[in-house]
């Protein structure tokens, strides 16, 4: 190891590394005092290619592990990576915290998230200290102390930095009840600090905030079967502290010196509320939410606002269980203060079945039109990468406006000797016009297909899984199809110690029905394990590619690593 790697390596260790701990102080004294489980891999990767230059380097090292210290429950997990390619020591979101528990009190220290609501505190991560108390069964209290954001301050060179104060913030939720009838308060307030910034950096539009909302909520059940639950939310928010006092006459006027009105005030309200009937076999019930236009909570990274829905939802088990539905049909609008030119309506739908006849076979299918976000990737992605360190990258979310999936499963043949399978998958989703609130080409549509069948030899420990992919999308001014075959044969040893698998695919991408690309992958994979901590495995992986206009190339990757493990 180079000297300079090994001391980074040290360093980052030593200083920078986060941890979270999780702990229940009634068991010190009562169980082992230290703990210790991880593991270490080590993997070597080959690489060469003919007919096109190098895309990675020849030669490239992996040594990773994760390193768990258990302290009377206390979980301090640590990882680390070194390679010739890069080099760190992380926890998750690199930040730590602490949530010692001692009886009836949990508590939350370093960097931690809660959520009171969606309306008020909905998991903003906070740097300070928290605490989860439950005294009785009927009472619940939260409440946390932090800052909410760190200072940036503005850059005068032009990158695009956005400047912002720092931030802190306090919150407070208590619960009274059981499950029959409950009843629920919070408060939660922010404020920018002024002087954590060198001057109010006006020209782009950043000013010291501050935030107070004000939440009630509480449900009830009558006779049995009938369930009202609802919360009322309101936010006063001051855009520029630095402006002059103004009363206010509402709710506010009542805080005291937890809140001062400003000129710059602005107070908005949320609600929403549902009455459900429930009975055997069914549910039944009506659901209802208005968020003013421009409603905002501090306390929240992102939130939807100037809506307005009333749904009808429905559960229902039937034939005796084997027939699921759950279903959500409403209307929903926008322009709740008559200020945009066009009122945006329409119908919200969701619907679930699931229908198993027998053991064999089970469908499933469902629909949805409510926004939602997710990460759209063609399979193929993983059918033809080279290594498992290809295609990391999951920040690429894009939001949709219709959802729709469909599976099969059907189990052919489950004797001794033999088993068989059949599934086939099928996903529809369509973007939305707009994504965060940028308008974006309407009416782009995705659609993924998969469909294998899998037979395995019992006694032989031999299966083999033919299958078919077929990603399609489309948009205003184009469409792409890619499609292919997949074949995969797996063994492995009585003793499990030997695993070993062979995967040939061949698929084609198309534009505009235009033959573009054909890639034909040839992967060879095994793997042996020792006294089960220590494990060998190598990979081997040779790639061809041509098409229109594109020069035939070949690449082959070959990747050795050894692996260990202790608890």
């Amino acid at each position: 190891m180079r000297p300079r790697y090994f001391l980074k390596f040290a360093a980052v260790f030593l200083i920078d590394s986060s941890f979270s701990y999780a702990q229940d102080l009634t068991k010190i004294g009562r169980s082992n005092a230290l703990k210790i489980s991880g593991g270490v891999s080590a993997s070597q990767i080959f690489y060469a290619s003919s007919g096109i230059a190098d895309r990675r380097s020849p030669y490239s090292y992996f040594l990773t592990g994760n390193l768990n210290l258990n302290i009377y429950e206390w979980n301090v997990p640590v990882s680390f990576m070194l390679s010739n390619q890069n080099i760190s020591v992380q926890q998750p979101f690199n930040q730590y915290s602490l949530h010692p528990t001692y009886r009836w009190i949990t508590g939350h220290v370093g960097y931690s998230s809660m959520t009171f609501s969606p309306y008020t505190l909905n998991g903003h991560i906070f740097l300070g200290a928290g605490a989860d108390a439950t005294p009785n069964e009927k009472w619940k209290i939260s409440a946390m102390y932090g800052r909410l954001l760190k200072a940036v301050k503005p850059d005068t060179t032009n990158s695009g930095n956005q400047p912002a104060f720092e931030q802190w913030g306090f919150g407070l939720k208590t619960h009274y009840g059981d499950k029959l009838k409950f009843l629920d308060f919070i408060l939660f307030k922010a404020k920018d600090k002024t002087s954590s910034l060198p001057y109010v950096p006006e020209k782009q539009n950043v000013l010291p905030q501050e935030n107070l909302v004000l939440s009630l909520g509480g449900g009830m059940t009558i006779l049995n079967h009938l369930q009202v639950k609802y919360e009322i939310a309101n936010s006063a928010i001051t855009s520029d502290t630095r402006a002059e006092g103004n009363k206010s006459n509402n709710l506010f006027q009542w805080t005291g010196s937890l809140f001062t009105p400003k000129v710059s005030t602005s107070y908005y309200k949320a609600m929403k509320g549902a009455i459900n009937y429930n009975s055997r076999g069914f549910l039944i019930g009506v659901g209802y939410e208005r968020i003013d236009p421009q409603y905002k909570t501090l306390g929240a990274y992102f939130f939807n606002n100037d809506l307005e829905s009333i749904t009808l939802n429905g559960n229902a088990a039937l034939a005796g269980g084997k027939v699921n539905v759950g279903v959500s049909v409403g209307s929903q609008h926008d322009n709740l203060d008559n200020t945009k030119i066009s009122t945006l309506k329409r119908t919200i739908t969701s619907l679930n079945v699931s229908f198993a006849p027998s053991q064999r076979l089970n469908i499933s299918s469902s629909y949805s039109n409510f926004l939602t976000y997710t990460n759209i990737r063609s399979q193929f992605l993983k059918i033809n990468q080279l290594t498992t360190y290809d295609n990391l990258d999951t920040l690429n979310y894009t939001q949709l406006s219709q959802n729709a999936n469909a599976n099969i499963n059907y189990i052919i043949n489950t004797s001794k000797q033999r088993r068989e399978s059949l599934n086939v998958n099928i996903s529809y989703m369509k973007a939305s016009d707009t994504q965060a609130n940028v308008p974006q080409n309407s009416g782009t549509t995705f659609v993924n297909m998969n469909a294998s069948y899998s037979i395995n030899f019992v006694p032989a420990k031999l299966t083999l899984t033919p299958s078919f992919n077929l990603s399609k999308s489309t948009t205003l001014s184009a469409s792409s199809l890619t499609l292919g075959p997949s074949i995969t044969i797996a063994k492995s040893s009585n003793d499990k110690k030997f695993r070993g698998s062979f995967t040939a695919n061949g698929n084609r991408s198309y534009t505009e029905s235009i033959l573009t690309t054909q890639i034909i992958t040839l992967r060879l994979s095994g793997g042996y394990t020792v006294q089960k901590k220590h494990n060998l495995n190598i990979s081997l992986v040779a790639l061809n590619r041509s098409g229109a206009g594109l020069s035939t190339f070949s690449e082959f990757t070959g990747t050795v690593g050894y692996a260990y493990s202790f608890h």
